[in-house]
């Protein structure tokens, strides 16, 4: 998980630097674009072509449009915020997940986990400032938008998981994000620049080195041992602001995000209980 987070730290650090460059939703075509061919050649190595049609087609289709919503609301985010910032705020998700649960898979959720979402959802109004100055930036409402998105298309792929391999669940996603952003950023296209080249080869290899190690992290660990550290994410956005950007968080950001963590590992944890006493 750690070299996971590690990667998507580096491919969100390239698509901040295309959104700075290039309209969102094209961001969101060149990420897709970029990594589709490595993924079909891991996909061809693991042999799993011959069913890669076989596919609950209403929920890959579910999947692919909350992925452009993802994709280009998160681009669009750090065009205006610092990747801490970003973050920050998308570490709401596990919150939402669990909320969705609830309605989508039947799961139970007593009363301590809807406070630790509520304390969550606290979190990220002391992210988005509490003296109002910034409570409605585009930036910061794209970005819980995008949280959104991928806690639906998170409970979306629990439910494909049932019938769909993991193979042609990452397939399909990317195939669909790619039509999806290359159409609706086709209008609006801008020409790519030969000194951005490097800098989307190193989006592809990111993304696909993450999505892998994400992958072997859940399937070799408890996920209530495994995910807490997802939120190490927050101390590379940290370093590469001030890497690259020379910026740092302000107290409102730090103190949102601990609060936002706190409540995310108290629900892993709390959900793995809920897990073992159903399970012994």
């Amino acid at each position: 998980m750690l070299i996971a987070v590690a990667m998507f730290s580096l491919m969100d650090t390239s698509m901040k630097i295309l959104s700075a460059r290039y309209p969102a939703m094209q961001v969101t075509a060149l990420r897709a674009l970029s990594s589709l061919p490595l993924v079909c050649a891991y996909i061809a190595y693991r042999g799993a072509f011959g069913r890669i049609f076989q596919v609950r087609w209403s929920m890959h289709l579910l999947r692919g449009v909350l992925g452009v919503g993802m994709l280009t609301m998160f681009a669009f985010g750090l065009q205006k915020l610092s990747l801490a910032e970003t973050y920050a705020l998308f570490f709401i998700a596990p919150a939402l997940i669990t909320a969705l649960s609830v309605w989508w898979l039947k799961e139970r959720v007593d009363g301590a986990q809807w406070g630790a979402i509520a304390v969550g959802l606290g979190g990220v109004m002391v992210v988005l400032r509490p003296d109002g100055a910034h409570f409605f930036s585009l930036g910061g409402l794209a970005v819980l938008a995008s949280a959104a998105c991928y806690a639906v298309s998170a409970i979306a792929s629990r439910l494909l998981s049932r019938t769909d391999s993991s193979e042609q669940i990452m397939f399909w996603l990317l195939v669909m994000m790619a039509v999806g952003g290359v159409a609706l950023s086709a209008r609006d296209w801008v020409a790519l620049r030969a000194e951005d080249v490097p800098v989307i080869a190193g989006l592809a290899v990111s993304g696909f080195l993450g999505q892998l190690a994400i992958t072997v992290a859940f399937s070799s660990g408890k996920a209530s041992t495994v995910a807490p550290f997802e939120y190490s994410a927050l101390a590379w956005g940290v370093a590469i602001d001030w890497l690259l950007w020379r910026t740092l968080p302000d107290r409102y950001t730090l103190l949102g995000a601990a609060i936002i963590i706190a409540s995310g590992v108290y629900l892993v944890r709390r959900e793995a209980v809920h897990v073992e006493a159903e399970h012994p």
